[in-house]
């Protein structure tokens, strides 16, 4: 079985989060790290945007998707407290998966 990953990571500072689906968060969260230090055309890029904050997990990459527009439609300060659900301390996050 497959997993498919929504996650929301940020730039240094914490200043902005994009949210985002993978089928391999690790290899992922690496691209956006590449794309921060060489493109500045996708948005992750432009705001550096490679520290993970928070992830779910899904089996079906339908739900997925729907979970990623869900969050997207979110408001900041409600992104932001469910980051801290699971990161109280906002800690940057290394994928293993």
């Amino acid at each position: 079985m497959k997993n498919y990953y929504v996650y929301i990571t940020t730039n240094s500072n914490s200043s902005v989060l994009y949210i985002g689906v993978s089928n391999c968060l690790k290899k992922r969260i690496q691209e956006h790290f590449l794309n921060a230090n060489h493109s500045k055309t996708s948005f992750a890029g432009k705001y550096n945007c490679h520290h993970l904050l928070y992830f779910e997990v899904f089996t079906s990459i339908v739900n997925a998707i729907a979970r990623e527009k869900e969050l997207k439609g979110w408001k900041r300060n409600k992104k932001m407290e469910l980051i801290k659900i699971s990161n109280p301390s906002l800690q940057f996050i290394e994928p293993t998966n």
